[in-house]
């Protein structure tokens, strides 16, 4: 599996130095040892059709530099066509590439295009989102949602998982991964499916808040745990 990584260095500019020491940027406060952010999904999070660097790996990445969040990596742990039991699977027989302070959970959409059962896609999110908790993981939830024609009864029942394993696991949510992005042709590739590197940068925008609330409370933890 490759795995894409995007570590931020420790110099940024003295125009964001300064304003870290005024505003007090979240980053001056984070930990020696780098936190390390994993996006965990299918290919709405890899690179998937647009330009190289535009994936949302590193479109996330420079945000969070540009906020100000400079020791942070992040690994892009996503497979193109991988429904919940497929990552299920992948954090099952290697489970310490997969070990983060915060991750961002996207899954799912492949489970709903091929009618999977909620209750499968439930079942195993649950499984997946109970292995990060106990492991004291900050997570991020990029929910989904289905596509009308599904019909009324798939269409509830499907988008009920997420605001419910939300509430279950204490974790933050993200409604709907696209969006903003799905269904305006601007924003989209011509599948009409994955984003295009426009799309990235709103799913980014939408998203990154949650994210840096995320690692502000695993630096947070960090610092307790070293003062120990």
């Amino acid at each position: 599996m490759a795995r894409q990584i995007f570590r931020f260095g420790a110099a940024l500019g003295a125009a964001i130095a300064l304003s870290a020491s005024i505003h007090g940027s979240p980053a001056r406060s984070q930990p020696s040892a780098p936190l390390k952010l994993l996006i965990l999904g299918d290919s709405l999070s890899t690179s998937l059709g647009v330009p190289e660097g535009y994936g949302f790996g590193p479109a996330l990445a420079a945000r969070l530099r540009a906020d100000g969040y400079r020791n942070v990596e992040v690994f892009n742990g996503s497979m193109a066509g991988d429904t919940t039991a497929d990552a299920a699977t992948r954090l099952a027989s290697t489970p310490q590439q997969y070990d983060a302070d915060v991750v961002i959970v996207e899954l799912g959409g492949n489970d709903m295009l091929t009618q999977t059962e909620p209750a499968v896609v439930a079942r195993n999110l649950d499984w997946i989102l109970d292995g990060y908790k106990k492991r004291g993981t900050r997570i991020v939830i990029g929910g989904m949602l289905s596509k009308p024609e599904l019909g009324f009864v798939y269409n509830v029942t499907f988008d009920q998982i997420y605001p419910k394993l939300a509430a279950r696991w204490g974790a933050s949510l993200y409604p709907f991964f696209l969006a903003g992005v799905f269904g305006h042709p601007a924003l989209m590739q011509d599948d009409h499916i994955h984003p295009n590197a426009a799309g990235v940068a709103r799913i980014v925008a939408g998203i990154a808040p949650l994210v840096e609330r995320n690692l502000d409370a695993a630096a947070g933890r960090r610092r307790v745990a070293e003062a120990r």
